[in-house]
C-alpha cells in the first residue's frame, strides 16, 4: 500500500510561514482551520494532515506563537484562541512513530505551558475590561482556551500533571473574578475525572496551595456558584483517596463547621451533606486516634518519671565514676604530653650530637689538611672524592640490582611455573601413553567347550593339508632372537619418532607465535621500551647470534667499498659464560635444548 501524498496546501502554507515576518505567521496560521475542515475528523486523512503538519513543523508554530501579543494582530486575542482550538484538535488525533519522546516530552508539556499562558493573558485582560461587548469576546477566548486544555488532558492523561504543577494555572486559580474562577475550578473537575490519581502524584507543596485557594474561596465569599464549584471540587478530592481526606482533616480543622454554617439551604445540599459525613466520619476517626495518643504519651510520661527517678538515685555513684574517668583521661593527657616534650627534647639532642659530631669531623679534616704537605693536598682531596663516588656508585647500583630483580622476579616466577607444568603434563603423557601400550595386549577370551573341538579340529586339517617343514632347535632359537630384535628396534623407533614429532610441533607452534607477533607487531614510530621485550628471546644463543650478525651488517656497511668487493665479514666470538647462563637455554615443549 503506497503512502499518501502530502497535501499541497500544507506545503504551501509551511513555505509561506518560514518567508514570512513573525506579525503575520498567526494570520497564515489560520488557514489550517480550512485544511482541517476539508477532512472528515478520525479518518485516515485527517491523521495523515496532522503527521503532516507536526512534520512540517507547522504545530511548533502554533505553540510558539501562543506567547505572542495579539494586541495589533488582525482579529486580535480571538485569533490566538482559535489557534489554541486547532492546535489541540491536531494534537488529539496525531500518532508519532518517528521519534515519539520529541512529541511526548517536548511539544505537548510546552503546548500546555503556552496553553496557560494565554489563558493568564486572557484572563488578565477581562478583569480589566468595562465594556460588555469586550468582556464578552474575552470570555468566550479564554473559554475556548480552557476547553482546547481539557482536551489535550483527555487524550493525553499525563499532561494532568503539568496542568497542576503549572504556577500559571495556580495563578488562574487564584482569581476573584467569579466568571474566570468558575471556568478554572471546571477545568480543575475536569482533571480530577480523568485523573483521580493525580493528586498524589503531584508534590505537596503543589496540593497545600490547591487546597488552600479552595478554602479561601469557601470561606471569603458567599456566591452559591463559586461555593457549589468549590464544594464539588472538595468531594471529589475526599473521594479520590483517603489519604487526601486525611490531609484536609487535619490542616483545616474548623472546615465542618465553616460548611455546615455557611453554606447550608444554599442549594447544593445534597453534595454538602456528602462532604459533611466525610468531613465528620474523618474528624471521629481523628479523634479516636488523638485520645490513644493523648493515652500514648501519659504512659510515656510516667515511664519516663519512673526512669528520671531511678536515675536520679543512681547520680551519685554515677558522678563519682564520671570524676573517676575525668581524672584518668586528664592524667593520661599528662602523660602523653610529657612523653611529646621528652621526645622532642631527645630529637633535639640527637640532632645536637650529629651537629657535634659533624663539626669535629670537619675539624679533624682540617687538622689533617694542616699536617699534610701543600704539595699532597690535591692528591689527597681527589682521593676523598674518588672514594665517595665509589660510596655513592655501591649504593646506587644496590638499588638498581634490587629494583631490577623485583622486576624480573615476576617473569622468572612465570618462566619456572611453566617449566613445572609442562613437565608435569609431559609425564602424564607419558603414562597415558605407555597405559595405551600395554592395553593392545589382551589376553585372548575363554572359549566354550564346543569352540574349542572346532578350532581343534580345523588347526589339526590345517597341519595335515600344509605340513610344516622341519626347523632345529637352533634356528628357531635364532628366529626368536631376530624377530625380538627387530621388535626392540620398532618400539625404540617409534619413540623417537613420537618425541621428533612432539619437538616438530613445539618448533611449529613456536614459529607461529612468533609470526603472529611480527604481524601484530607496532611501527617504528610508536614502539616503545615494552614492545620490545616482547621480541626479547630468551636463549642466548639466538640473541648472541642476532647480535653477530648487526655488527656484522653494520660493519659491512660502514666499511669502504673497495672492502666490500670482497665481501667478507669477521664473526665475533662467543663468550663462553653467555653460552652457559642458566636463564638462557631454549625452552621448548616442556624441555631444555
Amino acid at each position: 500500500m503506497k503512502p499518501l501524498p502530502v497535501d499541497s496546501r500544507i506545503l504551501s502554507l509551511a513555505t509561506q510561514v518560514t518567508e514570512s515576518a513573525d506579525q503575520d505567521v498567526p494570520m497564515l496560521l489560520l488557514k489550517l482551520k480550512d485544511i482541517l475542515s476539508s477532512v472528515p475528523a478520525g479518518s485516515n486523512e485527517s491523521q495523515k494532515i496532522n503527521q503532516d503538519l507536526y512534520y512540517y513543523n507547522l504545530l511548533q508554530y502554533c505553540v510558539f506563537v501562543l506567547k505572542q501579543d495579539y494586541t495589533k494582530v488582525s482579529g486580535g486575542w480571538a485569533t490566538a484562541a482559535h489557534i489554541a482550538e486547532m492546535l489541540s484538535l491536531c494534537c488529539m488525533d496525531l500518532e508519532v512513530k518517528e521519534d515519539p519522546e520529541e512529541f511526548y516530552n517536548k511539544l505537548l508539556p510546552s503546548a500546555v505551558d503556552n496553553l496557560l499562558f494565554l489563558g493568564r493573558r486572557l484572563q488578565a485582560r477581562f478583569v480589566r475590561m468595562m465594556k460588555d461587548e469586550e468582556r464578552n469576546t474575552f470570555l468566550r477566548s479564554f473559554r475556548t482556551v480552557t476547553d482546547a486544555i481539557c482536551r489535550l488532558c483527555g487524550r493525553h492523561i499525563q499532561l494532568t500533571s503539568n496542568v497542576l504543577q503549572n504556577r500559571h494555572f495556580q495563578q488562574l486559580l487564584m482569581t476573584d473574578n467569579v466568571e474566570t474562577s468558575t471556568i478554572c475550578m471546571s477545568v480543575l473537575q475536569n482533571i480530577l475525572r480523568m485523573n483521580r490519581a493525580v493528586l498524589i502524584q503531584v508534590p505537596e507543596s503543589t496540593l497545600h496551595c490547591i487546597l488552600d485557594e479552595l478554602i479561601y474561596k469557601i470561606s471569603s465569599t458567599s456566591n452559591p456558584v463559586i461555593g457549589n464549584a468549590a464544594v464539588t471540587l472538595l468531594l471529589l478530592i475526599t473521594k479520590s483517596d483517603a489519604q487526601l481526606l486525611t490531609t484536609l482533616v487535619t490542616r483545616y480543622k474548623g472546615l465542618q463547621t465553616l460548611l455546615s454554617k455557611q453554606w447550608t439551604g444554599k442549594g447544593f445540599d445534597k453534595i454538602l451533606n456528602q462532604l459533611l459525613d466525610l468531613l465528620y466520619s474523618e474528624n471521629y476517626k481523628a479523634g479516636k486516634t488523638q485520645r490513644l495518643h493523648q493515652a500514648a504519651c501519659s504512659i510515656q510520661a510516667a515511664w519516663r518519671g519512673f526512669q528520671t527517678r531511678r536515675r536520679l538515685k543512681q547520680l551519685p555513684k554515677a558522678v563519682t565514676t564520671l570524676q573517676r574517668n575525668f581524672r584518668a583521661k586528664k592524667e593520661q593527657e599528662l602523660k602523653s604530653l610529657k612523653k611529646q616534650k621528652e621526645e622532642e627534647s631527645l630529637r633535639q639532642q640527637l640532632q645536637l650530637q650529629r651537629q657535634r659530631a659533624m663539626r669535629q669531623f670537619h675539624e679533624r679534616q682540617l687538622t689533617l689538611l694542616e699536617i699534610v704537605h701543600a704539595g699532597q693536598v690535591d692528591k689527597h682531596i681527589h682521593e676523598m672524592e674518588e672514594r665517595a663516588a665509589l660510596t655513592i656508585q655501591r649504593y646506587w647500583r644496590g638499588y638498581r640490582a634490587r629494583r631490577n630483580f623485583h622486576q624480573q622476579k615476576k617473569y622468572l616466577q612465570q618462566y619456572k611455573a611453566a617449566v613445572v607444568l609442562q613437565r608435569a603434563v609431559l609425564k602424564f603423557l607419558e603414562k597415558q601413553r605407555k597405559r595405551k601400550v600395554y592395553s593392545l595386549w589382551k589376553q585372548p577370551r575363554s572359549l566354550s567347550d564346543e569352540q574349542r573341538l572346532v578350532l581343534q579340529k580345523k588347526l589339526n586339517d590345517y597341519i595335515k593339508f600344509h605340513p610344516a617343514s622341519e626347523m632345529s632347535e637352533e634356528m628357531s632359537r635364532e628366529l626368536h632372537h631376530q624377530a625380538q630384535t627387530k621388535l626392540a628396534q620398532y618400539l625404540l623407533k617409534s619413540n623417537q619418532d613420537r618425541k621428533a614429532e612432539q619437538h616438530r610441533k613445539a618448533l611449529l607452534a613456536q614459529v607461529h607465535t612468533d609470526v603472529d607477533q611480527l604481524m601484530c607487531a607496532p611501527s617504528l614510530a610508536s614502539s616503545t621500551m615494552k614492545d620490545l621485550t616482547i621480541f626479547m628471546s630468551r636463549s642466548v644463543p639466538v640473541v648472541v647470534k642476532a647480535k653477530q650478525c648487526h655488527n656484522a651488517m653494520l660493519k659491512h656497511t660502514r666499511s669502504p667499498w673497495w672492502k666490500k668487493l670482497e665481501d667478507l665479514v669477521d664473526e665475533e666470538i662467543v663468550p663462553e659464560d653467555l653460552l652457559s647462563a642458566e636463564l638462557g637455554t631454549l625452552f621448548i615443549g616442556g624441555s631444555k635444548a
